[in-house]
């Protein structure tokens, strides 16, 4: 019989993780998102499809690139790398002796005429890249409008990462993950009220010189104090580091690196909806990409602007087709008093354009700015503000 400190009555625990730049799924993100930089750079207008998979010793980036850029593949790869920290074989991938394998092939011209026209559609006339489903999602339970379980389980992973670069904790080496379970108290108006912290979990990657007592300390000290509010923590708080006991070996050399497997972190941490479709390594002709970021705008805005304590935003699309098949705003039960879930779509609708090349126009998706984002997720950064976390002013809608 499973065995787990239940909530207390009348709450529901629920829980998050994260996990760190040097995790291999999240290097692989980092490396494509680098080349999708380095392309818009010089290029503004390329399309760019680049996947990335390590393990140990390797790095490949393959996939489909159409450019006027010219740019060094093998270099920008290495300097990701080396950024991230890993500069030795020991910590799971040296950038100076790995090998590098370049697979990019260029775009399906069937893909290019119907999204693209060849060259001879405008802004306003751009198709979407691909069919598909995306959602955005807001929540008034923490400050940046994230659920908080995400919030803090990203922000304590940034924290660790943090405490490794600037030497605070020189033992901390690139891989890791973070989980945060809290507990949730539902609201008379449908909101989501955090009372407590349940559990955080917290596996970092360390040199082997250091123990187990150390490890727990500096976690404590350095990771969880800066981010963990005090009035959510409480004797009953459950703490798990490192609960395997060691973790040495990690990185490429400990476990293979894909991109795009780690999409329910790079967004709301199990909250809202996903539509499954990967952010890192597509230009923003990519719906799965662009209206994602719309739909966490409306979403945001919706929430900020006092319409719901919460909201989820959905959009679809057909490949090669202008304007989106559906839309759909979901409040829970949030909604302000004397709005219906269908008037806040149809506000969505009169102030946010959906049209693929709108979204690009209006949030600025051809400047490079990915690679930042590509760890610690795309939505509700705090330390960037890309135009998505921008709130737009509805006080027009008010009735």
């Amino acid at each position: 019989m499973t065995s787990i400190q239940p909530p207390k009555p009348g709450c529901f625990l629920f829980t998050s993780e994260s996990v760190n730049e040097g995790h291999p799924d999240k290097l692989c993100d980092k490396v494509s998102d680098a080349v999708v930089d380095a392309l818009l750079a010089q290029d503004p207008d390329s399309r760019i499809a680049c996947e990335t998979c390590t393990k140990t010793g390797m790095v490949m980036v393959f996939g489909e690139i159409t450019t006027k850029a010219k740019v060094d593949y093998e270099q920008i790869v290495r300097d990701t790398v080396k950024e991230i920290g890993y500069d030795d074989e020991a910590k799971g991938i040296n950038y100076k002796t790995m090998d590098v394998l370049n697979k990019l092939e260029e775009q399906s011209p069937d893909i290019g005429q119907a999204v693209h026209g060849m060259g001879t559609k405008g802004v306003e006339d751009l198709g979407a890249g691909d069919q598909g489903h995306m959602f955005g999602y807001a929540t008034d339970e923490s400050p940046d409008l994230m659920p908080m379980t995400h919030s803090l389980s990203t922000k304590l992973g940034w924290q660790l990462t943090k405490v490794r670069k600037d030497g605070t904790c020189p033992w901390v080496r690139p891989d890791g993950k973070t989980q945060v379970t809290i507990e949730y108290k539902k609201g008379p108006a449908g909101e989501m009220v955090p009372q407590r912290i349940h559990t955080i979990l917290i596996s970092t990657q360390h040199s082997p010189d250091v123990n187990n007592e150390k490890i727990a300390a500096d976690i404590q000290e350095h990771v969880i104090k800066p981010i963990c509010p005090a009035n959510l923590l409480d004797a009953d708080t459950i703490y798990h580091i490192n609960p395997s006991g060691r973790f040495v070996i990690g990185g490429p050399h400990g476990d293979a690196g894909l991109t795009g497997r780690k999409i329910i972190i790079d967004t709301y941490g199990g909250w809202g909806a996903h539509g499954g479709g990967a952010f890192s390594g597509k230009d923003t002709s990519k719906v799965d990409r662009s209206a994602a970021y719309a739909c966490r705008w409306a979403a945001k805005s919706l929430v900020s602007n006092g319409f719901a304590h919460r909201a989820l935003v959905q959009v679809s699309y057909a490949i090669g087709v202008v304007q989106p098949l559906s839309m759909f705003v979901d409040t829970y039960g949030s909604a302000t008093a004397g709005y219906t879930d269908e008037d806040l779509c149809e506000i969505v609708k009169r102030n946010f354009d959906f049209r693929p090349g709108c979204i690009q126009r209006d949030l600025n998706l051809k400047s490079p700015q990915f690679c930042e984002l590509a760890a610690y997720g795309h939505m509700g950064r705090t330390d960037v503000t890309p135009l998505w976390e921008k709130v737009k002013d509805l006080s027009k809608e008010k009735k």
